[in-house]
């Protein structure tokens, strides 16, 4: 990742300028005092503009269905080709799956070393297997790397059973979990991926889940890149093969049925950036991996995420009225990065629109506004703008000395 320290400084001189171009305009507007949200209904939503449309180096040439590269700092999906459209995961279910689990982990609703009793249902599930006997006790840990590294179809359903008591209720769990996550082209049946017509998602969708998986669980991510399990006397590789061709590759998932095609979600942690990339709908095993390293070498070498504003350096300084204090910083509740062109860090142009006048009593995190930030024109986020401090009311005189001030302004 480029470093914050060489790009923190043009940028935010930038920040300034802009800002203080835009501060003029929000007192003109005064008079109205436009809440964020009339601002909103007046100008419009607009929708961000993904960094790869405002590249010189156009997305590597693909041979699958639809595909994605995200940026896990940021957030942002760098580019796409159907990018919310339909498409079955098959296997890639199965990053739910494991969501679910290590959320049970989490929450002490399971352990590791806990064992699960396989039932036959589970045995008997057809596709790819552990391999794990019925009546069999199998720890939490075992099943975990069945399903992860081997992706056996027997240690979901044993997975899902123990979480949920069975698969239906597990599935139920999953599309509850979709629907938090914002997963709206996302619908599970199973846990496994088995072929269903009402079993599907988006890349979209699994790019968001695999960004909110890695970054919700990293202690997690080793099953991920383990490039074996040996269960049963039974010997499986993993099947992401990404994993022998580059070492910062560190997952997640492949895919395959005759209808889904071949899929893998994978993801690099390259000088401190992560990056997903999904692939869905190639012919072969050798067509998704070679997809999968030229969208992960395109995003890596094209793009650059450096971070703009977190809770102690504010977006903007403004004016308060009736307040103990004359000045707050307004900014985001996180820190804010962003991904670019590579060189493109120093023409980010950041907006505030902002209510005026501002009125103590403010209350830190109060959404006031919102920053947008462009880039050549094209908006490529907008966050809201929250109060980072409280701002106390003044007392008698105060406020009434700004009541008097305002009359004026």
């Amino acid at each position: 990742m480029t470093s914050i320290q060489k790009f923190a400084s043009p940028v935010l001189s930038r920040c300034v300028v802009a800002l203080a171009l835009a501060l003029p305009m929000a007192v003109q507007a005064q008079a109205q005092t436009p809440t964020p949200t009339e601002s909103a209904q007046v100008l419009g939503a607009p929708t961000p503009a993904l960094p790869g449309d405002l590249s010189v180096v156009p997305a590597p040439a693909l041979t699958a269905r639809a595909w994605l590269s995200m940026d896990v700092n940021s957030g942002q999906i760098i580019a796409a080709e159907g990018l919310n459209e339909q498409v079955e995961p098959a296997s890639l279910t199965k990053l739910m799956t494991a969501y679910l689990v290590f959320d049970a982990l989490e929450s002490g609703r399971l352990k590791l070393d806990q064992t699960v009793v396989i039932s036959e249902k589970a045995w008997r599930t057809e596709g790819s297997r552990m391999f794990v006997k019925v009546n069999s006790q199998v720890s939490v840990n075992d099943l975990l790397q069945g399903v992860i590294v081997q992706s056996g179809n027997d240690a979901s359903v044993a997975l899902a059973e123990a979480v949920a008591g069975s698969e239906e209720a597990f599935a139920a769990l999953m599309n509850e979990e979709a629907a938090k996550l914002g997963l709206t082209a996302t619908h599970f049946k199973n846990s496994t991926g088995l072929p269903d017509p009402d079993h599907l998602t988006s890349v979209r969708d699994l790019g968001m889940l695999s960004a909110a998986l890695v970054a919700r669980f990293p202690q997690y991510l080793h099953y991920y890149s383990q490039k074996e399990y040996t269960y049963n006397n039974i010997k499986q590789p993993n099947r992401n093969r990404l994993l022998w061709l580059d070492n910062t590759v560190d997952g997640l998932k492949t895919g395959h049925t005759q209808s889904a095609g071949y899929c893998l979600v994978s993801t690099a942690l390259r000088d401190g950036r992560r990056v997903v990339s999904v692939v869905v709908g190639t012919a072969n095993d050798a067509a998704r991996t070679e997809n999968s390293l030229k969208l992960l070498n395109w995003s890596f070498q094209n793009f650059e995420t450096v971070k703009l504003y977190d809770t102690s350096n504010p977006a903007v300084t403004a004016r308060v009225w009736e307040g103990e204090v004359e000045n707050v910083g307004l900014g985001t509740a996180q820190p804010l990065w962003l991904t670019v062109p590579r060189g493109k860090s120093s023409e980010i142009k950041p907006v505030a629109n902002y209510t005026q006048p501002l009125l103590a009593p403010l209350s830190k995190g109060d959404k006031v506004g919102t920053l947008t930030l462009s880039l050549d024109g094209k908006v490529l986020a907008e966050q809201p703008l929250l109060v980072l401090q409280d701002v106390p009311e003044a007392g008698f005189f105060g406020r009434m000395a700004d009541k008097v001030r305002l009359m004026f302004e």
